[in-house]
């Protein structure tokens, strides 16, 4: 069973208190930067045991009544196509998703914003695509000499060219597809054509990690530098902060490095700053939710190991650098930890030696470890998973849950007449055929209502996993990791 070291429904209920307050302190205003995922943080999930993956959103919708989203994208991101990594998915196709999201937890979605706006002709056309769909789009634009040159920046030739975004609540929540965006340009570009209008209203910002209320050095702030190792970002301690309170707390080093530039912002705008230090301006109330500091300490150490595998599949793939493998090798030591600290991958690995082909592992909430080889039939990861599901379900080891007649005609479909080469079942197609059984078969019907148990169990493949494969166990909600080989020698590497 997974430690649990963190309140979640404390959090809720401090986080929304926390902004509320902020709100307030601005007369009722508040542009709130929100950094990091909205939806689905299992980042979060994995070092913080307890805490929910879906916690900003429902702590969002504990302020729907005053809150709106402001969705901005750089026009730059559009014309080059990005992608998010983790969704496949471009940054323009990821807006459309968001505002889905948010809607179907009944968050007002405001508008779009189309930032570092140069008349690229790709962004021409998905403003047009947002207005037929019934969206407000507000453009903004570079300006000379940003940030630097702030005279020219807080003018009516700098943020004053850009549009103003109509906006109706209290809380407006700036968020973005991804980093670069623009979320903090957009936020004081408000602030200023606020005071302009003689509105008066605040900025805060909301960010996960690095926790400012827990030590440097801490594995859940090394485990954030992992998750960003190819950022280079860095946690560091707050000068500002120290200096201003005395008081030590960690912020990263592009907080640090722009929080000169946003108080002189603050003061052209203003006349003075409301923060003394990039902490200030922050609300993150996660620190002060966990209950059980050696359980987080745990987990977050045993998400450095997995960036780290992650990072060596990157490289083999021709994704990475080696300068990031370095930075996680030094984390892990920091943190304590390494390759060893990792059970499944040694089971999985000294499976492989011992067969000679693929194999892979899983380890199971009591803690057993099953794995998995590779066959005529099944793929490694296949197998393994039908062996966990036995193991789960009490079944016998020579109990066969899907009989060799169902899966050799999958086969001879597979290549007979889908093209593909490799005959063995991926994990998807075992799954959709032990339903079938499940109909008839009493233990593969009891197999397969194994499958919730499986969630945030720990995985290891001795082979890079094909895509098909990776996508049905991130469904599954296990934590993967591979050691950085193909199964075959083949450049290509497809589905």
């Amino acid at each position: 069973m997974v430690r649990l070291g963190f309140d979640n429904e404390k959090y809720l209920v401090m986080q929304s208190e926390r902004i509320k307050e902020r709100i307030a302190q601005f007369g009722g205003k508040l542009y709130l930067e929100f950094g990091g995922k909205l939806f689905d943080d299992y980042h979060a999930a994995r070092v913080l045991p307890g805490y929910k993956p879906d916690s900003k959103i429902n702590m969002l919708k504990q302020l729907k009544e005053d809150a709106e989203i402001v969705i901005v994208i750089n026009a730059g991101d559009i014309e080059k196509n990005k992608v998010r990594g983790d969704l496949g998915i471009t940054y323009d196709m990821d807006v459309l998703r968001l505002i889905d999201a948010f809607r179907g937890y009944g968050l007002y979605v405001g508008s779009v914003v189309l930032t570092q706006f140069r008349g690229q002709q790709s962004a021409i056309v998905y403003e047009k695509k947002l207005e037929t769909l019934g969206i407000k789009v507000y453009k903004h634009y570079p300006i000379e000499g940003y940030p630097g040159n702030i005279p020219l920046i807080v003018s009516d030739e700098g943020y004053g060219k850009n549009d103003y975004i109509e906006t109706q609540r209290s809380l407006v929540v700036i968020t973005a597809p991804g980093p670069g965006s623009g979320k903090m340009a957009t936020c004081l570009s408000q602030l200023y054509h606020e005071h302009k209008r003689g509105v008066k209203a605040g900025y805060a910002k909301f960010e996960t990690f690095p926790i400012w209320n827990l030590p440097l050095r801490h594995p859940v702030n090394l485990a954030y530098e992992a998750a960003t190792a190819d950022l280079n970002d860095v946690n560091m301690i707050d000068p500002f902060h120290l200096e201003a309170y005395g008081e030590t707390t960690v912020n990263y080093n592009r907080d640090v490095e722009v929080f000169p530039v946003l108080s002189a912002m603050f003061e052209q705008i203003y006349g003075s700053s409301p923060y003394k230090s990039p902490t200030d301006m922050g609300v993150n109330m996660v620190g002060k939710s966990i209950f059980d500091d050696e359980a987080v300490c745990d987990a977050a150490r045993a998400e450095i190991v997995r960036r780290y595998y992650k990072a060596l599949c990157d490289r083999r793939k021709g994704n990475l650098t080696d300068d990031v493998i370095y930075k996680l090798e030094l984390l892990m030591k920091q943190a304590g930890t390494g390759t060893v600290d990792r059970p499944v991958a040694q089971a999985a690995n000294e499976r492989g030696e011992a067969t000679g082909e693929p194999a892979a592992a899983i380890e199971l909430p009591d803690s057993t470890i099953v794995t998995g080889k590779t066959s005529a039939l099944l793929g490694a990861s296949s197998a393994m998973l039908l062996n966990a599901l036995k193991t789960l379900a009490g079944i016998g080891k020579g109990v066969k849950l899907i009989s060799p007649t169902i899966i050799e005609p999958i086969q001879k479909l597979k290549v007979g007449h889908l093209g593909n080469h490799n005959p063995r079942l991926h994990t998807d197609e075992v799954l959709i055929a032990l339903c079938i059984c499940a109909a008839t078969d009493p233990q593969a019907d009891l197999a397969l209502r194994q499958l919730e148990k499986l969630k945030c169990c720990e995985v290891h493949s001795t082979v890079i996993l094909s895509s098909v494969d990776e996508n049905v166990f991130q469904k599954l909600g296990v934590n993967l990791t591979c050691e950085p080989q193909y199964q075959t020698k083949k450049l290509f590497h497809g589905k």
